[in-house]
């Protein structure tokens, strides 16, 4: 009796043990084994990896063939070409739409705008050359009294400018008098002392004052014969001055001259009486304008430029000479009325050539082709198109550099080579295209920054 109860424990222990390890081995196969459904997940991305090109963002000329991160920034690589897709076109370049998308690769349809082109001008406030004026001595003497006595000074026409004492003028004043006597028998006399002193710029009403009043004047007045300002004073009380000497110079600046430098490319679009507008670093804020009324018709040997003329009225004073003016003239361009306009950043220009990207029609697939147009006058911000273009064309606007990079890889037609065939890349450095049975494409041979920090 004793030996069955044993055998029943010893029978139910066993029993026991061998049920928890097969639970414990179900339960290890559930944790343990992949379900079918990641299997196959597992198995279309390791398809789509080795159908497709990878590449950096930021690094062009990295090329793998299985995603990963960039092995100079660390980036993840982006897919650029898949190779299940092929070009109508062998020569066109097709990128990816995430590739286009990260590039910032944007396109616009060409058309026909009304060509205007902006021509900026700089310049200085001056005053007008035809509206100044010299006021001299016209006797020999000294110079007794200065009325005005400071540039900048403002003096109105008929305004007593100083006093000369003159002895060759009171001797004449003399002869006056002793003619007036005897103008009655001898007048041929009479009247040539008065033009003598005609001569020295007296006045009529001077001389009838010295003939009536039979006393000889010692100072006679230097009158103003213009209203404007004093730009310049040459004397000063007690200079002995001869006939015709300079004692000011005055401006009158109710109209001024605004004086632009024009380079020679800029000449060709301007014309005298085309309106110009302008603002000056002075008076922010405040737009003027005026019209063009004279071009130099000379080049200056050391600045390159010519000299444009424009004339303004100023009657405010606002306008003070040598004041810093920047000016704009908009100009139609009516010989180019029927071309293309495109943005300059669509273009791509080598020095001999211009060329543009141009998307492939019946297709929404990012896939662009080189072509080479024929460039006019610049407009501002975008070009007039003389040839090699046409109305409802789709080009690349934004990310040109970026699509003429990844021709420029595949060995297809770019910006430095019209031509197209293989990219020299860097030594030890295998790019998919360049693969051969045999070769590593994984850049095994091309050093990183850390490994010379390594050696």
């Amino acid at each position: 009796m004793k030996k069955l109860r044993r055998f029943k424990i010893f029978s139910d222990k066993y029993v026991k043990y061998s049920l928890i390890l097969i639970l414990g081995t179900f339960i290890g196969w559930l944790v343990f084994h992949p379900s079918q459904k990641t299997e196959e997940k597992r198995d279309h991305s390791t398809e789509f990896a080795q159908g497709t090109i990878w590449t950096c963002a930021m690094h062009a000329q990295i090329r793998m063939d299985q995603p990963g991160k960039c092995p100079i920034c660390g980036m993840e690589l982006i897919p650029l070409v898949k190779s299940s897709t092929t070009s109508v076109d062998p020569s066109a370049i097709h990128l990816s739409k995430e590739a286009a998308q990260l590039a910032n690769v944007l396109t616009s349809v060409v058309n026909k705008q009304k060509p205007v082109k902006e021509v900026r001008l700089y310049g200085k406030v001056q005053a007008d050359e035809r509206l100044f004026q010299s006021q001299v001595a016209h006797v020999p003497g000294r110079i007794e009294k200065l009325s005005v006595n400071f540039t900048g000074e403002t003096v109105v026409k008929g305004q007593v400018l100083a006093e000369i004492y003159s002895p060759e003028l009171i001797t004449a004043q003399q002869e006056l008098l002793e003619t007036v006597k005897t103008k009655q028998l001898q007048p041929e006399l009479y009247e040539a002392s008065k033009e003598k002193l005609r001569q020295w710029k007296i006045t009529d009403d001077q001389i009838a004052n010295v003939e009536s009043s039979g006393v000889v004047q010692n100072n006679f007045e230097v009158v103003s014969n213009t209203a404007g300002t004093v730009t310049a004073r040459r004397v000063n009380t007690g200079d002995h001055v001869s006939q015709g000497t300079v004692l000011f110079d005055i401006a009158d600046l109710s109209k001024v001259w605004i004086m632009f430098d024009a380079y020679e490319s800029d000449l060709q679009f301007l014309h005298t009486g085309e309106k110009l507008s302008f603002t000056l670093q002075a008076l922010p804020g405040i737009d003027f304008s005026g019209n063009i009324i004279f071009i130099d018709p000379v080049i200056d040997p050391v600045t390159r430029v010519a000299k444009v003329r424009v004339e303004t009225g100023n009657q405010s004073g606002k306008l003070k000479p040598e004041m810093f003016a920047t000016g704009i003239v908009s100009t139609t361009l009516n010989e180019y009325s029927d071309n293309m306009v495109i943005p300059k950043t669509a273009v791509l220009w080598t020095g001999k050539r211009s060329v543009v990207y141009v998307k492939e029609p019946g297709t929404d697939e990012p896939i662009f082709k080189l072509r080479e147009i024929g460039l006019g006058p610049m407009l501002g911000e975008s070009y007039v198109i003389t040839d090699g273009l046409t109305e409802g064309e789709e080009i690349v606007t934004s990310g040109t550099f970026s699509v003429d990079a990844a021709s420029q890889l595949e060995g297809k037609p770019s910006m430095m080579n019209p031509e197209g065939g293989k990219v020299s890349t860097m030594p030890g450095m295998q790019m998919p295209g360049d693969s051969k049975p045999g070769n590593d494409t994984s850049m095994k041979g091309m050093k990183m920054p850390e490994d010379n920090k390594r050696n």
